[in-house]
């Protein structure tokens, strides 16, 4: 089941309501994970312990952020193991962006997972870790919510005990970037001022086009021919419409790139190297 992003903080408090886990009863009886997904219908609460089960260890996209495009949906990983005495009833849980810690009050943006009780093994007696794939879609993005992304998870044990966390881990979903160069003119003379151009954009998931990222530093980088490490010349930062230019001397041949590298919003980004003949 997949939730798409809400711009409303009630729409997604409300939405959320699907998962949300009923606290322990004396009298628990496990029931198949289709008709516990159903019985969610309170809250999801941000942080919240019943008994000795634990949410012990939480891994979202490998430990990597997700550089989003205006189109292409993507999927983020998440794997979240708990220990319990009697082990590991079900694991649910989702992504949410908003302030705070508590999804049933900050969310403002969310997506769930495609198999809400994930694809599960068991560690050992006490301990199961569970898998989940969650579809990213850039029409349910929007620029504000681009940055960091938290994980509610919430864990249940064979006896009805329950751990709950609110922000059990963190990703980044960010905007794409791109970046372009060219040096010029071409061939030179050594000694003479070449030109090293580009332009940063990147994706703008309100009108789902690219567009010039402005006032970002740029490193221009050269690469001299039969070598493979790039160093750094300068610093430029980019204009208004996210255009690049500055000015060297040509020394020798060789490739000529610019790097940027990201904000909290927008992904890192580096140029192919433009190659220069100097004669």
């Amino acid at each position: 089941m997949r939730i798409r992003t809400t711009v409303a903080a009630v729409s997604g408090a409300l939405a959320l309501s699907a998962f949300a886990v009923p606290a322990a009863q004396a009298d628990y009886e496990p029931k198949p994970a289709s008709d516990r997904a159903a019985a969610f219908a309170a809250q999801a609460p941000a942080d919240e312990i019943e008994g000795d089960t634990r949410i012990t260890k939480v891994v979202v996209n490998g430990g990597k952020a997700l550089s989003l495009g205006t189109t292409a949906k993507k999927t983020i990983t998440a794997e979240v193991t708990a220990t319990d005495a009697e082990n590991i009833y079900e694991i649910h849980s989702f992504l949410w962006n908003g302030p705070g810690d508590k999804p049933e009050e900050d969310a403002i943006g969310f997506f769930g997972p495609d198999n809400p009780t994930g694809t599960c093994t068991v560690v050992n007696a006490t301990t199961t870790t569970c898998k989940y794939s969650i579809e990213i879609d850039p029409a349910g993005m929007e620029n504000k919510i681009a940055g960091t992304w938290k994980l509610w998870a919430s864990a249940i044990g064979n006896d009805g005990d329950s751990h709950t966390n609110g922000v059990a881990g963190t990703t980044k979903i960010l905007r794409a970037s791109t970046l372009t160069a060219n040096a010029s003119p071409e061939p030179v003379v050594k000694g003479k001022t070449i030109t090293i151009t580009g332009k940063l954009a990147r994706a703008n998931w309100d009108t789902g086009v690219y567009a010039g990222y402005s006032a970002q530093p740029a490193k221009l980088q050269f690469r001299k021919a039969g070598t493979t490490t790039y160093t750094t010349v300068k610093t430029v930062n980019t204009n208004s419409t996210g255009n690049l230019s500055t000015t060297v001397t040509a020394a020798s041949d060789g490739y000529w790139r610019w790097s940027f590298a990201g904000s909290s919003t927008t992904a890192p980004v580096t140029a192919a190297g433009d190659y220069l003949d100097v004669r």
